[in-house]
């Protein structure tokens, strides 16, 4: 026989209208009885009819997640992690990708919209600000990782300029004085811009210059750009004792690069990343990298999509995701 909502709320002591809010994830519940209901739930095996329920509340059950590159480890993970936590709380990821692509951008979150999604979280990479704004009448949008500054909208993400001023400490701090960075934008805007301004920083804290032959622009954040990237480094400045790819797959590419030159890692050049992915903690030599907490960062993103689409006119969240450096062999102090 099928565990029913009164089952629930016998074994936890409540009424079904507790053991209701608990499962809508209403807020005003005691932390003790909610507790009680879902031990009772998880006792009983009992699942909610999602369908019934989002149809009680005049929404579909599903959110939109825009990534630019599902094959890059980091959004991989983070979609996985976007949809389990999304799972938890009775809702579906339907997934765009886009390359990164303007057009692309704009077109997934319309066509997610046309779908009848709830709301989008969307990972910018060239959507401009107005284009981002004149969709939020129409759709709950969550910003990930890249937040327009003059757009009042919702925002998840690390500190991207506090994150490459630490990362280019550490390497000062380890020995490295003339530091390269590879995927760099001089406008301030994006991963790639806000990293830079932090490196930039470091830099001029430490008293070392700032030197535009060390920063390449790169058409792609992956291994193939960041191996061209930096044996472009090698032929401008073979006195490079420190590279900063900022994301790992950059990272990893300068390290193949290195190795292929005859450079010794960390002994002659130390190469650091951003993103943590498993393919740089199994890289030789490991490889330092920034350390976002993504599954943190995958709850928020979820929690604040759901927030915006009951509260339509509530004031836009910032959510800071703490990071840390996580310091391994190819930046190892000399």
């Amino acid at each position: 026989m099928a565990v029913t909502i009164r089952d629930v709320a016998k074994l936890a002591g409540v009424s079904f209208k507790t053991v209701s809010n608990v499962v809508n994830d209403f807020p005003h519940v005691a932390p003790a009885t909610r507790e009680r209901v879902l031990a009772a739930i998880d006792e009983l095996g009992y699942r909610p009819n999602q369908a019934a329920r989002h149809l009680r509340h005049g929404t579909s059950g599903f959110l939109g997640l825009v990534l630019p590159d599902v094959v890059n480890p980091y959004f991989s993970t983070l979609a996985s992690l976007v949809g389990q936590s999304a799972k938890k709380r009775g809702w579906a990821v339907v997934i765009e990708e886009t390359g990164g692509e303007t057009e692309r951008e704009q077109e997934a979150v319309d066509e997610l919209s046309s779908r009848l999604v709830d709301g989008v979280i969307l990972s910018p990479i060239s959507t401009p600000s107005e284009a981002i704004e004149a969709r939020l009448g129409s759709t709950p949008i969550v910003l990930l990782g890249e937040r327009a500054e003059d757009v009042a909208t919702d925002h998840v993400g690390i500190d991207n300029a506090r994150a490459g001023r630490l990362l280019t400490e550490h390497l000062i701090a380890a020995g490295a004085r003339r530091i390269a960075a590879i995927g760099y934008r001089d406008d301030g805007v994006g991963t790639g811009g806000q990293r830079w301004v932090g490196h930039v920083q470091a830099l001029q804290a430490a008293g070392l210059p700032v030197r535009p032959g060390l920063a390449v622009q790169v058409p792609a954040y992956d291994r193939p750009q960041g191996a061209r990237a930096m044996r472009e480094l090698l032929d401008r400045d073979p006195d490079i004792d420190g590279v900063i790819g900022m994301n790992d797959l950059l990272a990893l590419g300068a390290l193949r690069a290195l190795h292929d030159h005859g450079a010794a890692v960390p002994e002659q050049v130390m190469v650091a990343g951003f993103d943590d992915s498993e393919d740089g903690r199994f890289a030789h030599p490991r490889l330092t990298s920034v350390s976002p907490d993504l599954t943190l960062l995958a709850h928020e993103s979820v929690t604040t999509l759901l927030r915006r689409i009951k509260e339509p006119t509530a004031e836009p969240r910032h959510v800071r995701i703490p990071f840390t450096i996580a310091a391994r062999e190819s930046t190892a102090r000399r």
